[in-house]
């Protein structure tokens, strides 16, 4: 028997246009796109609105929405350029502070959000969205809040962080998904004697090693610990779970689960996801939108042989079992340098398309989850119905729904908090130095 939480495949915004018009546009103008003489028209302080926006899983269905905007408003298109998780994260960084960001800037909520309205880089759009908090997951709407106030607003899927899995290994091999860390090690072991690894894992691109801290502090101490980080309390690093969690790490590195080659994976190629549906990797710990780019590339396997469940249990643990980590969902802001007409355009879409009912029928037909109450009907009624009912049943249900920690914490004590939590993995600091070097950014 598998633990019930196991699953294969086996087996809005209705603001109106005059809302959008009459919010207060606090552009600062100035602003150019980045490689645009301070003249041009378009991105910061241009005249056309623009949007750099992900690439893989359900961001096509974002494409489309822009698509539907400019067909309808000729004369307030939209602009759109694509990039790689770890390329936006780099160019979004320096292009916000030089006043040159797109018209639309995304973000994950937390600390960053903080930080471009402590320095008015984005605009109060509270007045452009009255219905939000009515349609959306309670959970996902407070993510675009700083201080009660509205400065983002969701644009894609809910994701929490689950563990998927090949069901054909299992099967070959003979063994059941692991639902306690304790299990996770023994089949670990089985799959290493077997020639499979058990783990995926992108340690290229570090912020997917975010997941196994994350869940591991959760499920050893609750959600107390990483709030006294986000708090600011002194030596908040200095709880027990975040000392624990890091020596299990460094167990499951040591002990192969991982392999031997995850510091060159890259999760911005999907390489991660691709050992799992070519039968090279037993399982991977990763965000709900991994099942759309499952779907997309190996649609058979995702029909047949893909499975997912929740995080292991761990023995003695304070954490419930049914917390998740991960991402409420990308957000929207609107850039404070960019002019009263690419604001008026952006706002606009916003407005007018995001959740809208054919964003919403595209994202399930994805395989992605839209953050917005009462689609139960919609979801069941899907060819993915099970996965997609899962992820949102657990966006739900979780007691905690805790925000990547690249995200919640500010952007220099999460750059510092990749560096060493890297470290970590590559066995290069001791559980204890990581705790002493992040109680010094506190």
């Amino acid at each position: 028997m598998t633990h019930p939480m196991n699953h294969t495949r086996r087996g809005f915004l209705g603001l109106s246009a005059a809302t959008a018009t009459a919010l207060g546009l606090a552009a600062c103008g100035g602003g150019t796109q980045p490689g645009e003489s301070p003249d041009g028209d378009g991105g910061g302080g241009g005249g056309e609105a623009n949007a750099w926006i992900l690439t893989g899983g359900m961001w096509p269905v974002i494409e489309s929405s822009f698509e539907r905007w400019n067909e309808a408003n000729s004369d307030q298109e939209i602009s759109i350029e694509q990039f790689e998780n770890d390329a936006y994260k780099e160019r979004i960084r320096t292009s916000v502070g030089a006043g040159q960001a797109p018209t639309l800037v995304l973000s994950w909520g937390g600390g960053t959000l903080t930080d471009y309205v402590d320095n008015e880089h984005i605009v109060d759009l509270s007045d452009a969205a009255p219905e939000l908090q009515d349609r959306l997951l309670p959970s996902v709407a407070e993510n675009g809040q700083v201080d009660g106030v509205t400065y983002g607003v969701p644009v894609n899927d809910v994701q929490p962080v689950v563990l998927f899995y090949n069901q054909d290994l299992f099967d070959e091999h003979g063994l059941e998904v692991p639902t306690t860390y304790a299990e996770l090690l023994d089949v670990s072991a089985a799959f290493q004697e077997a020639d499979v690894l058990p783990l995926a894992l992108a340690g290229a691109s570090v912020w997917p090693e975010l997941k196994w801290i994350q869940y591991l502090t959760d499920r050893i101490g609750g959600p107390e610990a990483i709030q006294g980080v986000l708090d600011g309390e002194p030596d908040a690093w200095s709880h027990p779970a975040f000392l624990e969690a890091t020596t299990r790490i460094q167990e499951l590195v040591e002990s192969g689960a991982f392999g031997d080659s995850y510091a060159s994976v890259s999760a911005d190629q999907d390489a991660d996801i691709a050992l799992v549906h070519t039968g090279r990797a037993a399982m991977l710990l990763w965000l709900s939108s991994a099942y759309a780019t499952f779907k997309t590339a190996a649609p058979d396997f995702t029909a047949d042989s893909l499975g997912w469940t929740t995080f292991p249990t761990i023995d003695g643990g304070q954490g419930d079992a049914a917390n998740i980590v991960g991402n409420p969902a990308n957000l929207f802001s609107v850039s404070s340098a960019a002019s009263d007409s690419a604001q008026e355009a952006a706002i606009g879409w916003l407005s007018e398309y995001v959740y809208d009912d054919v964003q919403v029928d595209e994202m399930i037909e994805a395989g992605a989850v839209p953050p917005v109450q009462g689609i139960e009907d919609q979801l069941a009624q899907s060819e993915d119905a099970d996965f997609l009912s899962f992820s949102y049943g657990l966006a739900i249900d979780a007691p905690n729904f805790e925000l990547s920690w690249d995200q919640a914490l500010p952007p220099a004590a999460a750059q510092e908090l990749l560096s060493n939590l890297s470290q970590i993995f590559l066995l290069e600091i001791t559980p204890e130095q990581f705790v002493d070097t992040m109680n010094a950014t506190l």
